[in-house]
């Protein structure tokens, strides 16, 4: 029996090429906002953020000549869901430096809601008080349920509330690239 439901169609909005230009910018307006990179820290979000913060400090490092401290934060038990939908992995969280103020730029792959940065927040301050916390996505896409806006952006990517917005990386997926799916 044939499935009743539409088949998903998907469009590709940034290869390759277009993540890694999109990163580059991103860490230049990082330094440029925060006058360059000392006392500046690079916090992913667990999965593809992680990936995003190592890239972003790498362009910061090229840049200014010097390392910027990067971890990784799993936000599994900070979601204020987490007693309706048990998280389906638990990753670690590796953030071996003081935060206490410090510039924490928290990294994600797509903003969409807001709850996942909200959690990221609280998580980030159960490990010091940073100074300052901003937000770096590769994707912004609308439909916030909370009053949070990234601070940089790769691409701002207007979808639909039933559409999803994929991120390939190729440390977690073999290669790079953006994808929106319509059902």
């Amino acid at each position: 029996m044939a499935d009743p439901r539409p088949a998903a169609s998907s469009k590709v909005v940034l290869e390759a090429d277009d993540i890694s230009r999109a990163i580059r910018r991103m860490a230049h307006e990082i330094l440029e906002r925060n006058k360059g990179s000392s006392d500046l820290a690079l916090v992913g979000i667990r999965k593809r953020g992680v990936p995003l913060a190592h890239r972003l400090a790498a362009e910061i490092a090229g840049i200014e000549g010097s390392a910027v401290p990067t971890g990784d934060l799993d936000i599994s038990f900070y979601r204020d869901d987490v007693g309706i939908r048990r998280p389906q992995e638990i990753f670690s969280t590796n953030v071996k430096f003081d935060l206490d103020n410090m510039t924490v730029v928290l990294v994600d792959d797509v903003l969409f809601t807001g709850r996942t940065v909200r959690a990221a927040i609280d998580a980030v301050v159960d490990f010091g008080r940073p100074r300052n916390i901003q937000l770096a996505v590769l994707v912004d896409r609308g439909h916030r349920e909370l009053p949070i806006r990234a601070d940089f952006i790769g691409k701002n990517l207007p979808t639909a509330p039933g559409q999803e917005v994929k991120v390939h990386l190729k440390e977690t997926d073999g290669q790079d690239a953006v994808l929106v799916v319509t059902p």
